[in-house]
């Protein structure tokens, strides 16, 4: 995977990033999600190189070869404004004030945190296959709590999870993987599987995605309560599976209309996990996307 990529780790305010990075022109920041890692990037980032991005793609902390933290004392080490910080540390220690941003699942929580944040050094943002944070835990339906009942599983006081998952690993990360949407095995790469697979036998990894999902209900909510009202100013572009758990469940769009300056939304074919069922739609999405809303817009 990621063939002619570098393949580094990079300290960030004492957490060690690790990242893959590759060509020359406007760069491209790419988040995975749960339960995956850089990986998830694989067959979408050398697309997007070979249209003259430079493209990053980085493990979240807590996730894949990135540091992964103790969170005893201070989930606040896992909220998406702590992630969001280290990914803005590691472009600028890549030489990159301002960036696109794309991020599925986790990534995007993280990454529409990071657009809040740090806009000034967002160029563009796409978020894949989510409503906002708030939207999910305070429009709590039954029929959202049965499809994404690991939120509240994943966030239960250690180590009550992370024994459980310890039990079965591939047992818990595969009806994750493949539960959501329109998946099955058939829909992955064999590789990128078998680098998701290697992250889930990894006990640190799965007390950093426990902690993920802790701080998401302790500390991430109330971040984004309290900027009710608050737009992203850079350019969204919202894709979603148009058979995922969330499309059914809500109208994914509208959720994110009023946080949005610009927006636009396309449904893309699959599942939740379309980036890894669709990677060619994938890459043709966002390079049509950032092929309108370069870093130096070209004057009329």
């Amino acid at each position: 995977m990621f063939e002619g990529f570098e393949n580094r780790r990079i300290a960030v305010d004492g957490i060690e990033i690790a990242y893959v990075a590759a060509g020359a022109g406007e760069p491209v920041l790419m988040l995975h999600g749960f339960p995956q890692t850089k990986a998830l990037w694989a067959r979408i980032a050398p697309g997007l190189v070979a249209l003259g991005y430079r493209v990053i793609c980085a493990d979240l902390r807590g996730y894949g070869a990135s540091d992964k933290p103790t969170a005893q004392t201070d989930l606040a080490n896992y909220s998406f404004r702590t992630m969001a910080t280290d990914q803005v540390g590691l472009m600028r220690a890549l030489g990159h004030e301002r960036f696109h941003l794309v991020g599925h699942d986790r990534g995007a929580r993280v990454a529409h945190r990071l657009a809040l944040d740090h806009a000034a050094a967002v160029v563009t943002v796409v978020l894949m296959d989510i409503v906002p944070t708030a939207v999910m835990l305070t429009d709590l339906r039954k029929e959202v709590a049965r499809s994404y009942w690991h939120w509240f599983f994943l966030a239960q006081p250690a180590p009550f999870p992370e024994k459980m998952i310890e039990a079965s690993r591939d047992l818990f990360y595969e009806t994750c993987l493949f539960g959501w949407g329109a998946a099955g095995p058939q829909d992955f790469d064999i590789e990128q599987l078998a680098a998701y697979r290697a992250s889930w036998h990894d006990t640190e990894a799965i007390a950093g995605s426990c902690n993920d999902y802790r701080a998401a209900l302790a500390v991430d909510l109330a971040h984004d309560l309290a900027d009710h009202g608050k737009r992203i100013s850079a350019p969204v572009l919202i894709l979603y599976g148009a058979s995922s758990a969330m499309a059914k469940l809500y109208d994914l769009p509208a959720t994110w209309a009023d946080r949005c300056t610009t927006m636009e939304a396309q449904a893309v074919q699959g599942g939740h996990f379309f980036p890894d069922s669709a990677p060619e739609e994938v890459t043709e999405q966002l390079a049509s996307f950032l092929r309108r809303r370069p870093l130096t817009p070209v004057p009329d």
